[in-house]
């Protein structure tokens, strides 16, 4: 991919994080699963899973190495002619070399996530991807990711609330496009966060349970994936199919050639 592509994707994903209406972004883990997503006219960009890849090469979430990753990823980017941001764990060892790395493969954008760690230490890694996606010169689109909530322990969700918002708020001060809160599921939680972070700021993850989109859009949401639970339903539909396969099924004749 030429770097004047990479530019426009970039560009294209940014214009998405900043229009009025709520990006949703379907998770995907393989190049099948990426193209069969593209393939709808709704789709506008493309998000990796990074829990999905992992599963799909035989490792537990957050133990893949970065060349799996990247590799991975990379299948998805030349199959699809959508902006690409992908889940990047916490950035690994160099998060600045992993996005130069990514972003050296056409990725445009990526979540990656601070798992708790101290606050300092979590804001001068956002700015070292800012910083290295600047000196490529793209537009890079980081939805930093905070695990406030999701790590948050035994504390008060109002503390873990708090905390998200002062760590979301240095994250974008460093020039992270967007915050991700995972577990950020209902109005008493999401309301207080884009009031301390700003609307449109807020990026969230649509978990069973969550808000519909056009509540989190009403609520000023700017953007929600789906993470590892997309690959999930796919799963149970493939188990589901070869239980009734060992039975007396067959396969249905309205299925679709979408491999």
């Amino acid at each position: 991919m030429t770097e004047a592509t990479t530019t426009a994707r970039a560009e294209q994903l940014k214009a998405l994080h900043e229009a009025p209406e709520i990006l949703s972004v379907v998770n995907v883990w393989d190049a099948v699963s990426a193209t069969t997503v593209a393939a709808l006219p709704q789709t506008k960009a493309i998000a990796t899973a990074g829990h999905s890849i992992a599963a799909a090469f035989g490792y537990a979430d957050g133990t893949m190495p970065l060349d799996v990753a990247l590799s991975g990823v990379e299948r998805i980017v030349k199959a699809v002619d959508v902006p690409v941001t992908a889940d990047l764990d916490d950035g690994y060892e160099d998060p600045a070399e992993t996005i130069r790395r990514a972003i050296g493969i056409g990725v445009v954008g990526a979540n990656v996530e601070d798992r708790l760690r101290p606050f300092d230490e979590a804001v001068a890694r956002v700015k070292a991807i800012i910083d290295a996606a600047n000196a490529e010169g793209i537009p890079f689109q980081l939805n930093a990711r905070t695990d406030a909530i999701v790590r948050g322990g035994d504390r008060p969700i109002k503390d873990s609330i708090e905390d998200a918002i002062a760590r979301g708020r240095a994250f974008l001060d460093a020039g992270a496009a967007l915050v991700f809160v995972p577990g950020a599921l209902n109005r008493e939680v999401i309301e207080p966060l884009v009031e301390g972070l700003g609307h449109g700021k807020l990026s969230v993850i649509g978990a069973p349970g969550a808000l519909p989109a056009a509540e989190l859009q009403e609520l000023g949401v700017a953007r929600v994936s789906y993470g590892p639970f997309t690959q999930r339903v796919a799963l149970r539909a493939l188990q589901d199919l070869a239980s009734d396969l060992y039975g007396s099924g067959v396969i249905p004749t309205d299925t679709p050639a979408l491999n």
